[in-house]
């Protein structure tokens, strides 16, 4: 990746010319770029990695590898929906969602109405589905972005109901059935009548209906299997009593690679996508890329002594025939501190130990400068780069490994890394 420099009227060097203005006559505040000649553009021009050198790539060629997987997967007629609920999973959400809808996905995901208006502002005007049922108070957004809530209380169906009659409009929405999980929804057993609580509303419009599978990812299936009879139940009923459950959908990542027959007429493609396998029965079986990597770049190269410390606490000591290099990567950036000493980054295509405390900003990895076996002689420079999540050569640390250290699954390392370091988007 290249960064720019700015250049002085004769050819100077930005950081020379800072160098040789005397501190007290170098401009402040507000007006110090328009002082010192820079254009609007030139500053823009200075994107996120020039700014501070760590980002996360996302390979948009992977994600369509990805829905093109599970779409190949599909039963006939299923439709696809890419969940795209926290940016994304931390991928960013307006470009994954057009590169979804590109390769074939028909709607979208979201988690809250403000991710569905984002997607709305980009010009995104596919199908959106808030995957929970919101504030009474949000109504008016739902009607004016055109965004699908869930519905599962009478009372936010009626308030939802009146205002869409009110306004002239229809009132679109999917109903959520608890076949178990217990989290959201219209326990199953009690959807007729909540149907019939609210269907007099000659507003509302029931588009489509679903649940969500507590452990379509586990080896044991009685309660995946308990979950899908209650659910396919649960819409027969309802097609007995004359009521059109719209679109039926339950089958997510997981379901979509192991359970053809919760292919029904639509299925939610979440974590997958990504690029990561739901449950170890998949593995081998599904070519799926992860999208995301992460990169830093060394910002400082130190050699110390024979026993001095790293990091704060210094449980790190020196060898003496190491350099520890620094990057600007911690846990404000989403590498949790728990990896302390317990993980490694990818230089120059080898895997060197990441040693010392994490900090919140930054964090440091050690250099072996001893040449061994077939082991080269390393010679670490400020501007190298690094890869703390990703493949080189051979060696690779990928998300899972990660999670495996410090207990946690891709999704919430994913929604962490992204959320303060600059995304680059590769085509």
């Amino acid at each position: 990746m290249a960064f720019n420099a700015f250049s002085g009227a004769a050819g100077q060097d930005f950081s020379d010319l800072l160098r040789s203005t005397p501190q007290q006559a170098r401009p402040r505040g507000v007006a110090a770029a328009a002082a010192a000649g820079f254009s609007a553009e030139e500053l823009e021009n200075v994107t996120g990695p020039e700014r501070r050198w760590s980002w996360v790539e996302i390979d948009l060629s992977a994600i369509r590898h990805n829905v093109q997987i599970a779409k190949r997967r599909l039963s006939p007629g299923c439709r696809l929906m890419a969940v795209v609920k926290a940016n994304a999973y931390g991928h960013g959400a307006v470009q994954v969602a057009r590169t979804a809808l590109s390769a074939g996905a028909v709607q979208l995901a979201v988690a809250t109405v403000n991710e569905g208006i984002q997607l709305r502002r980009a010009g995104i005007d596919a199908p959106i589905l808030v995957l929970s049922e919101p504030p009474a108070s949000s109504i008016p957004l739902l009607l004016h972005h055109d965004l699908m809530p869930s519905v599962y209380t009478t009372e936010f169906a009626i308030a939802y109901g009146e205002l869409a009659d009110r306004a002239g409009v229809r009132a679109p929405y999917h109903l959520a059935v608890n076949t178990g999980m217990n989290r959201i929804g219209v326990r199953f057993d009690e959807v007729l009548e909540f149907i019939h609580s609210i269907s007099f509303h000659r507003a509302l419009e029931q588009v489509g209906t679903f649940t969500h599978f507590a452990t379509a990812d586990c080896a044991e299936t009685l309660d995946f299997n308990m979950q899908l009879r209650r659910f396919k139940e649960t819409v027969a009923a309802m097609r007995s009593a004359g009521i059109d459950p719209g679109l039926v959908h339950c089958a997510n990542s997981a379901a979509i690679l192991r359970y053809p027959e919760t292919h029904m007429d639509m299925a939610r493609l979440g974590i997958s996508m990504y690029g990561f396998h739901p449950c170890p029965e998949t593995r081998g079986y599904f070519d799926l890329r992860p999208a995301m990597s992460v990169h830093a770049r060394i910002t400082a190269v130190n050699t110390p002594p024979m026993s001095e410390g790293v990091s704060y606490g210094m449980n790190y000591r020196s060898t003496g025939s190491v350099k520890i290099c620094a990057i600007p990567v911690g846990y404000a950036d989403g590498y949790p501190r728990a990896l302390s000493s317990r993980t490694s980054v990818i230089y120059a295509g080898h895997l060197c130990r990441q040693v010392g405390n994490i900090c919140m900003d930054q964090c440091m990895f050690e250099v072996d400068l001893r040449s061994h076996g077939t082991h080269r002689r390393l010679d670490p420079h400020v501007g190298d780069e690094v890869l703390l999540v990703g493949s080189q050569n051979g060696a690779a640390v990928s998300i899972e490994d990660l999670c495996d250290v410090v207990g946690t699954i891709p999704h919430e390392l994913c929604c962490a890394l992204s959320l303060r370091m600059p995304k680059v988007y590769l085509r």
